[in-house]
Formats: C-alpha cells, sequence, structure tokens
C-alpha cells in the first residue's frame, strides 16, 4: 500500500489530522484539504487514488464535489457523513461515492473500507523498491537501507526523502517540497529546512557538509545521484519489483 496516494477533505482540523496520521501510519501517502478549493487544486495536481470526502464542507456541498469527481472518472470515492438515515446514503451513492461511512465511526472500520477500496486499484505489479546505488527506498515497507544499513526514518523525512529522490537530481524548491511531500497545507518553508537537516543527520557521513542532500542556493535542495553511486558499473537508477501487486499509481 506504500505507493497508494490519498486525499482527505475534511473541514474538521482533529478529525483530519487524525485520519491522515492513522492512514499515513499504515502506509500510505497523504494529502489534506479542509476546503473545495483547495482539494480541486490538489486533486488536479495529485491525482489520487482515493478520495475520502466529507458530505457537509465550509465553502460548498460535499455531493457536488463528489459529483464533479466523478465526472473525472479515476478516483475512488468514501464518503464520510453525519447524515445516517437511508435516503442519505443512498443520495451519496448516487453522487459517485464508492463507500459511504456515517459518523460516528471506529477507526478500524474506517482503516477496513479504506483498505477494501484501495484494493480494486491493485491490479498490476509496480515498482516496490528503489535502488539508487548503496541506497534502497522500499516502498511497500517504507523502509530505507543505505550502506546494508537501515535507517530510522519519520513517516514525514521518509517522504521528503521519496520527493527529492524522485527530482532525478534536479533542485526543488521549498514550496515544491512543501507540496508534494507534506500531507497538510503548510505555508512556513522553514519546515521544510528542519526536516532536511534531520535526515541529513541521518545519511550524510558530515551533515555539516552534506554531499547527498545538497543546497541550491536561492533555489532550495537538490539529492545527489551521483553521490550514492557505487563504483561498481551499474545503471544510475534501478527498480525492482516483488511478486506482490500494488497500486501502478506512483505516490507523489
Amino acid at each position: 500500500m506504500g505507493s497508494v496516494c490519498i486525499q482527505i477533505i475534511e473541514g474538521n482540523p482533529h478529525l483530519r489530522s487524525l485520519l491522515g496520521w492513522y492512514l499515513q501510519q499504515t502506509g500510505y501517502w497523504i494529502h489534506q484539504s479542509a476546503d473545495i478549493a483547495r482539494a480541486r487544486e490538489i486533486f488536479q495536481n495529485r491525482q489520487p487514488d482515493l478520495v475520502i470526502l466529507n458530505s457537509e464542507l465550509p465553502d460548498g456541498d460535499g455531493l457536488e464535489f463528489c459529483r464533479w469527481l466523478h465526472r473525472r472518472g479515476h478516483s475512488l470515492v468514501l464518503m464520510l457523513s453525519a447524515r445516517d438515515t437511508e435516503a442519505d446514503i443512498v443520495a451519496g451513492l448516487k453522487a459517485g461515492a464508492d463507500d459511504y461511512l456515517t459518523k460516528p465511526f471506529g477507526m478500524q472500520e474506517f482503516l477496513a473500507r479504506v483498505e477494501a477500496l484501495t484494493r480494486r486499484n491493485r491490479t498490476t505489479v509496480a515498482p516496490a523498491l528503489l535502488s539508487y546505488g548503496d541506497l534502497n527506498i522500499d516502498l511497500v515497507q517504507r523502509r530505507v537501507r543505505y550502506k546494508d544499513e537501515f535507517i530510522d526514518l519519520t513517516p514525514q523525512e521518509f517522504s521528503l526523502l521519496y520527493v527529492l529522490t524522485q527530482a532525478g537530481g534536479s533542485p526543488l524548491s521549498r514550496s515544491d517540497l512543501l507540496k508534494r511531500a507534506w500531507p497538510d497545507e503548510i505555508d512556513n518553508p522553514r519546515t521544510v529546512d528542519t526536516h532536511v537537516l534531520s535526515l541529513r543527520k541521518k545519511l550524510e557521513v558530515d551533515p555539516r557538509r552534506p554531499s547527498m542532500i545538497q543546497t541550491v542556493r536561492n533555489v532550495g535542495y537538490r539529492f545527489n545521484l551521483d553521490r550514492v553511486h557505487t563504483d561498481t558499473l551499474q545503471s544510475p537508477l534501478s527498480l525492482e519489483t516483488n511478486a506482490l501487486a500494488v497500486s501502478p499509481i506512483q505516490p507523489p
């Protein structure tokens, strides 16, 4: 499930953060938004596998937005709602929701509903391990191994490292990193600096003179592919797969 991208659209900040935390701990890639305006932008940029949508949002009707999503014909939709009558549930399903969960609900039931929906997308074999020389990123287990040692990364550090490596050595601005690697909408670019520093402490031989995650003046940061390549002849980027079928859609 490590390569499944989920978008959470929920106006309640406490519930939104709680759902995001549980899903990220389970191994999903998460993007969150509190209203339809931001949700539309994230959906168009990220094209998530699953959208978790509250039927009542501060700036519009969740049912109407569900119809908008359904017309795009790409993502599955799990609707959350305090409206629990049969007519409400039928209205949600007719609007295009693939499943409907009434509030309040238990977290185990919620995670089971998400798992059942995301299984629908696991029809082909997708990359499970990214190898950059001595650095290996396991997308299924969400683990990183460098020079035969496992590196203990937080979920956010893992997401940041993944996004940096996927840029192919090109620099990314702090704004780009916030949009691509963070599940919540954050405006403080110094958040990126803090997490980059943490990554450097765990991966760099000398964090004060980083050679793997480099600073690009007036731009942001880049991942130095040459730094992690071994001296043996090998492809700069090799992609391994396993026998497990996971989502063919790449994480953001």
